[in-house]
């Protein structure tokens, strides 16, 4: 059960730049990852088991400025761990739904979300052909490949041009669009071993309509 492997490999643990946030995660970032690939059936790399960099400064910019999302639907795209949908729903968000393909994510994201007292609900899927209205949509770190930047940067842009603030949170991916507008810059603490860095510089960038 996807659950069950979360618990077993991750302990909860205050997030770095979050701190009022506890957060189920790796202690071991390299030895889960080898677990994760050799489990039989394939599986998603182990997102969910980190506090990375996008998410976190995400999360402390909603929890900062509450009215972006106080009383808002709100969406966490490619949610990994759940963080970002702790925090919105933390920051007085309603709905808030925590999106992911893969179900140890969303697993994760559920167990995040009742540790620390708040409702989320989990969706799994690909949504990034849809057109649903969200208030706000947040997405972390989902520019860390060409083809996953290909396929979110028009659903971002959509929805943006159906109403959507849509911000995401990105600490200098490869496959960062242009055109993007700066709201804050963050120096985020993160987990080494996966990072090479402990500090990475982090921004919020708001995606508009425009092409």
């Amino acid at each position: 059960m996807p659950l069950d492997f979360v618990r077993a490999h991750t302990v909860p643990a205050p997030v770095p730049f979050v701190p009022e946030i506890l957060l189920r995660q790796a202690e071991e970032p390299i030895a889960l990852w080898e677990a994760t690939e050799s489990g039989g059936t394939p599986q998603p790399p182990p997102f969910w088991a980190f506090a990375w960099a996008g998410g976190q400064a995400l999360a402390r910019h909603v929890l900062d400025e509450p009215d972006l999302v106080a009383g808002r639907s709100v969406l966490d795209l490619a949610t990994g761990s759940g963080l970002v949908a702790v925090a919105a729903a933390r920051a007085g968000a309603h709905p808030v739904t925590a999106n992911d393909i893969d179900p140890f994510s969303l697993a994760a994201a559920l167990a995040n979300a009742e540790a620390n007292g708040v409702q989320v609900e989990a969706v799994e899927g690909d949504l990034l052909d849809t057109d649903d209205k969200y208030g706000v949509i947040l997405a972390g770190d989902v520019f860390y490949s060409r083809e996953m930047a290909g396929r979110v940067l028009p659903f971002l842009r959509r929805a943006a041009g159906r109403g959507s603030l849509v911000l995401v949170g990105d600490p200098g991916r490869a496959y960062l669009p242009d055109g993007l507008i700066q709201r804050a810059v963050y120096d985020v603490p993160v987990n080494e071993e996966l990072e090479s860095v402990p500090v990475r510089r982090t921004t919020v960038w708001q995606v508009t309509a425009g092409r």
